[in-house]
């Protein structure tokens, strides 16, 4: 059991972590008895449940969750949660009692607001709680704020600019971090107005709208609510491609910009292409929620004992460091290459042969006596279909033939 270790530690936005793996806003911060379990799990920090003034009126529906699955697996979960019912003054009481508690984690909260005299209020109020970091919520819908009403604040450059820039106003010195969709035209566009505001970091990004599935039975959307139904949030494993491409296009064109990676992290082997591809630690929040809080173990264990494997000292020299591998498609080598059959390891399932037979290029001729696939060098393009459906790991592999 590894929480901490001195390659795990690093320093976030002026935050020492002892792990780089932080409680993201959401119903696992919500509650300040399983707060305190996340903590004690070994958890490095917590960022509280989106919070609002106690003009702002909270009205949740049940039930709010629902996933879409393969099997027994969860591959993606829906909610139509909104911001928590705890008002600022609760979240302020909050903030004390932890900070008293633990005193060597990051004690963070989340904000919303929907004018600049709110934003600012609720900044004001948590710099005087002493909280270590504030997280702004520019990626659900939070009213009008000058653009179209019902869109996320996230999704426009100047308003996104002009937010930010009221709450760092107030914010002064303590660390500010915006949350942002990836639901937009230009992900680059929204992160430069954001540090052109002078905040102090980006969280990316958050959970995608979505329509999580159709009862077929009664044809009504999920989650059922007495017959109907709206749009939910997508979270989990499913996300987490658009989460790497969200931070890696922010880190290339924004090389000094802080992010912190939050979608569709599972385990310690997301957490390490999350860090890979630019942000500095981990936000989770959908695999707790499924799994619990004592995957720390396996997160922290897992990325240092990766972290000695690939001789990196710290968890910051991995920070990045996929990036120079990530080019634009006219960049990209063009080698030949072709697919190519390990018969001792083939099972003579006929994955690969019906694959390619009726969704790649007739390339794989079927010995259905033998039950053994070949391919055909003058047909196959090296595409990699077979590769993707093959049973056992190995069975097929590509080679270059230039």
């Amino acid at each position: 059991m590894i929480l901490s270790s001195s390659r795990l530690r690093s320093r976030f936005l002026g935050v020492e972590l002892e792990n780089p793996f932080i409680l993201s806003a959401g119903p696992s911060t919500d509650e300040l008895d399983i707060t305190r379990a996340g903590l004690d799990a070994g958890w490095a920090g917590v960022i509280l449940k989106t919070t609002s003034l106690p003009t702002t009126d909270v009205d949740l529906v049940y039930p709010m969750m629902s996933s879409f699955n393969n099997g027994d697996d969860i591959l993606g979960m829906g909610n139509i949660d909104l911001i928590s019912i705890y008002h600022l003054e609760e979240i302020v009481k909050r903030i004390s009692i932890l900070k008293s508690e633990y005193p060597g984690k990051m004690i963070a909260a989340s904000i919303m607001s929907d004018s600049r005299e709110g934003w600012q209020t609720l900044v004001r109020a948590l710099k005087d709680a002493d909280v270590d970091l504030i997280e702004c919520s520019f990626s659900c819908p939070q009213g009008n704020v000058g653009e179209d009403p019902g869109k996320m604040l996230a999704q426009s450059v100047s308003a996104t600019e002009k937010v930010a820039g009221w709450v760092k106003e107030a914010a002064e010195e303590l660390p500010v971090l915006i949350k942002i969709t990836p639901q937009v035209t230009d992900i680059v566009a929204i992160a430069g107005a954001i540090l052109k505001s002078k905040c102090d970091g980006i969280t990316a990004s958050n959970s995608i709208p979505a329509l999580m599935g159709i009862d077929i039975d009664s044809l009504t959307p999920i989650p059922q609510v007495d017959g109907y139904s709206t749009y939910s949030g997508l979270s989990g494993g499913a996300i987490k491609p658009i989460t790497l491409r969200t931070i890696a296009e922010i880190s290339r064109n924004f090389t000094d910009a802080t992010i912190s990676g939050n979608g569709g992290i599972s385990n310690w082997r997301d957490s390490v292409e999350v860090l890979a591809v630019g942000a500095s630690n981990i936000q989770i929040c959908t695999a707790v929620m499924l799994h619990g809080f004592g995957i720390i173990e396996d997160l922290t264990s897992g990325l240092d004992n990766y972290l000695i494997e690939k001789g990196f000292n710290s968890v910051t020299e991995l920070v990045g460091k996929a990036l120079p591998k990530l080019v634009s498609h006219e960049q990209l080598p063009r080698h030949q290459v072709r697919s190519a059959v390990i018969k001792e390891k083939c099972i003579g399932c006929g994955r690969c042969y019906i694959s390619c037979r009726d969704g790649g290029h007739i390339a794989i001729k079927w010995d259905s006596v033998n039950r053994l696939p070949d391919i055909d060098e003058e047909k196959c393009v090296g595409c990699g279909l077979c590769l993707l459906v093959q049973p056992v790991d190995g069975c097929l592999s590509l080679k270059r033939v230039d």
